[in-house]
This record gives structure tokens, C-alpha cells and sequence, in this order.
């Protein structure tokens, strides 16, 4: 005889699952497929950009860390973001938001979960590209991928990463957790991933199973993977522009930008300083751009390097240069570089891969990739590298489109969508 408590239960249960917007035959999956290191701590209602809601998740698995941060505040979070991670600017690594796009609980189809690139939030890479008025275009859209992917019927989730450049071994395990938790919400066994920039490498990583020693491999819960503007063959952008990078992060010289810098010194007005924070190598205990460290590749093979800008030698292949100093790429590959592991791991055959390349390097405001074919920021060549994609589901070049437009333009939000059909 069925207990009349555990039927009232039941009933309850059940009532408030359709509540959620989940049919009756997704209910046994909701109620047993969230994993039980994560803990949901924070729920925002209507928090607007076309979301229906944003949450905050903690995985209490061992092995996340406090990343660093830089000390003057570049990389802290900021806006709304502040707010989801409970007033906290540097929020603890095992923390993510899971966004909710309007439309998520009553539309069709596999669920999309967006993952955004470095220096970036999921607020102005998918739903209002002009947030903070640099979208790669004079003029920004206020919508963009989540609400045109949500208006064409997908059901559309975001996450949003604790830390701008963080460890992408640590947001692979994140990106495993939003998949699960996006299984749980819709009863769906698997869902579309799509990723922009360097949130390519974290959604790679985990489809492929590179992970930390206590990370969780592959769940295989991914129907399809699309990349936009990803460096599948890697980057060396930093390294290859002599002295550029270090004029606009290094803090005596002028530089505020949230990135890394090739140099471990720098002679600014005179005063040769170091700022071990700001480098792409860890340095002296500081380590705060983990995440650019492992997207480097050596492209001065069929690109060169830009003999046009000042110490380009030293800062690509290390040494003491007239105003700078540094150990070149290939060191900082050594600490620590994905893109060859995850080469050799390959993505597996049953998730068939997407590329999208951009073809126009005109990035407003910023020193664009000028050596090759480019979006400005990523090589051509490596975007559509297929190297270990076991099972190419198609590749794209929209030649008009730079890096940043890739995220949010008709033509990329076109291709995406007849990919994901």
C-alpha cells in the first residue's frame, strides 16, 4: 500500500516541478540529475537584457581555488555581476552563474548552453553587445545571440565564469556543471554548446576530458559543439607584437587593460619596473592570466613575427630587449599550454563540431592582428583548425565579420542557428 504521505509529497513535488515549466516525463530526470556538489545560493528574478532569471551555483568539489587577481581592480567583476555573485568582485573559482534566457521553459528542441570568451560577461557577449560600448562595431545592437537563438525556439542558457581569465581547466568542470544543471531544468540528455573565443577552450576541454587531476571527465551530454572565433591551432598575439601589450596593461606606462603581458620588465618614463601580476608566466608566487597562458601557440612559422614594433625579437623569443624583458613564447607554452593536449585528445566522434572564422580585422581601439587572414584577434588559420576534431560538422568563413561581431551579428546568429537545426 502506497504511503499517504509520500503520495502528498509526490503530488507536491510534481506541482511545483510544472511550475518550472518541465512536462510530466522530465520530472524523474529533475529530481535525481543534480549532482550533489552543487548547491544552488542565489536566485535573480527578472534581472533584465532578456533573461528570465540568473542564479549562482557553487561546486564544493576539492581542487577549485581562489584565483588571483590584478590588485588595482581590472579584473574584478563589475555591474550586475557584482550583485549575482553576492556583492563579491572576486569571487571564488568554484562559483558560476547559470542564466536563463526568456522562453527557456516552454520551447522545443535541445537546450543551448552560451559560453563567453576572456575579459567578458555573459550580459554583453549574448544579450546586449553595447553594455559597455565596445562590441567591435560602431554602432551596438541592445540583443544578441541569447534572444535570437531564444526567438527562433531554442530553450537558452548562459554561464557566466567567476574569474575574466581564469584557469580554463577549472571553467571546463563549470561548463560540465551548467550542462547538468541545464539536463536537470528540462529533462533534455543533451544539450548544444556554443562558444566564443576563449570560452572555446573551456567547452573543448571538457567534451575532450582534459581536466585536472580531481576534475570529472566527459559526461557525454553534448549533442553538438559550435566555436566562434575559438583558437582551436592556439595564438600568439601577445607575444608577437613586441612591446604593444605591455604600452597598454603596464600600469607605469599608462596601460589599464584587464590582459597579460609578455614582459617580466618594462622601462616606463625612465624607471624600469616589474609587474609580476600583469605576466603570462607565473612569476614570484603572482599568477592572475591562467587562462591566456594555456590558449598560446607559435604561429612565426607561416606568419613571422611584427619586426615593425619595438624589442619584437626579445619579447617573442625572450631576453633583454631595449625597453623590455621577458622569456618569449615558447617558456610560457612549456608552463603550461592546452591547445596541444586537447589536439591530442581530440574531441569525440560522436560530437560533431562546428568552426566559425571571422575575416575582418577592424576591432575599434585596439592593436588587430595584422600578420595573416585574421578577426582581428584570432588567426584565421587557427579558428578553423580541425586538428584532433574527430568529426568535422562544418566550417565557415564570414569574412566581413571581426572577433568581437562574431558573437552577436545576423550573419554569425544565421550560421549558429542552421547549425544547431
Amino acid at each position: 500500500m502506497r504511503h499517504p504521505l509520500r503520495s502528498v509529497l509526490t503530488t507536491l513535488l510534481a506541482g511545483a516541478l510544472l511550475a518550472l515549466g518541465l512536462a510530466p516525463a522530465q520530472q524523474a530526470a529533475a529530481v535525481t540529475a543534480v549532482p550533489g556538489y552543487l548547491a544552488r545560493e542565489a536566485v535573480f528574478a527578472s534581472p533584465g537584457n532578456g533573461w528570465a532569471q540568473v542564479e549562482r551555483y557553487l561546486d564544493s568539489t576539492s581542487g577549485f581555488t581562489q584565483e588571483q587577481y590584478p590588485s588595482d581592480g581590472r579584473g574584478d567583476q563589475d555591474g550586475a555581476r557584482v550583485t549575482y555573485f553576492g556583492g563579491v568582485k572576486r569571487p571564488f573559482s568554484g562559483r558560476f552563474l547559470l542564466y536563463s534566457a526568456q522562453g527557456w521553459n516552454t520551447a522545443a528542441g535541445t537546450p543551448v548552453l552560451l559560453v563567453h570568451g576572456a575579459n567578458d560577461n555573459a550580459d554583453r557577449a549574448w544579450a546586449n553587445p553595447g553594455e559597455t560600448g565596445n562590441c567591435g562595431a560602431s554602432g551596438c545592437p541592445g540583443t544578441g545571440m541569447a534572444q535570437a537563438l531564444a526567438a527562433a525556439g531554442h530553450r537558452v542558457f548562459a554561464i557566466g565564469f567567476a574569474h575574466k581569465q581564469g584557469d580554463n581547466l577549472m571553467q571546463a568542470q563549470t561548463v560540465g556543471d551548467a550542462v547538468a544543471l541545464i539536463k536537470a531544468r528540462t529533462g533534455a540528455a543533451q544539450v548544444d554548446v556554443v562558444a566564443w573565443s576563449k570560452g572555446e577552450v573551456a567547452a573543448r576541454s571538457y567534451v575532450s576530458s582534459v581536466k585536472p587531476s580531481w576534475g570529472r571527465a566527459y559526461a557525454g551530454d553534448v549533442r553538438r559543439l559550435v566555436t566562434l572565433g575559438g583558437p582551436n591551432g592556439g595564438l600568439d598575439y601577445t607575444y608577437a607584437h613586441g612591446w604593444a601589450f605591455s604600452l597598454a596593461t603596464w600600469p607605469a606606462c599608462g596601460g589599464t587593460a584587464n590582459a597579460p603581458s609578455p614582459h617580466l620588465y618594462m622601462t616606463c618614463y625612465g624607471t624600469y619596473t616589474a609587474q609580476p601580476c600583469l605576466g603570462v608566466l607565473p612569476t614570484g608566487g603572482y599568477d592572475c592570466f591562467p587562462g591566456q597562458r594555456q590558449l598560446l601557440a607559435r604561429w612565426d612559422g607561416p606568419y613571422g613575427v611584427d619586426g615593425s614594433m619595438q624589442d619584437w625579437w626579445t619579447t617573442y623569443y625572450g631576453g633583454q630587449g631595449l625597453y623590455t624583458s621577458g622569456q618569449g613564447i615558447q617558456a610560457a607554452i612549456d608552463a603550461g599550454s592546452l591547445i596541444k593536449p586537447l589536439q591530442q585528445a581530440g574531441t569525440p566522434a560522436a560530437v560533431p563540431t562546428y568552426l566559425l572564422a571571422g575575416g575582418s580585422a577592424d576591432i575599434p581601439g585596439i592593436l588587430n592582428e595584422n600578420r595573416g587572414a585574421s578577426d582581428g584577434l584570432v588567426l584565421t588559420a587557427s579558428a578553423l583548425d580541425t586538428t584532433g576534431i574527430r568529426t568535422v560538422g562544418g566550417t565557415a568563413l564570414l569574412t566581413g565579420l571581426n572577433h568581437m561581431e562574431l558573437a552577436w551579428s545576423g550573419a554569425a546568429v544565421s550560421q549558429v542557428t542552421a547549425w544547431l537545426a
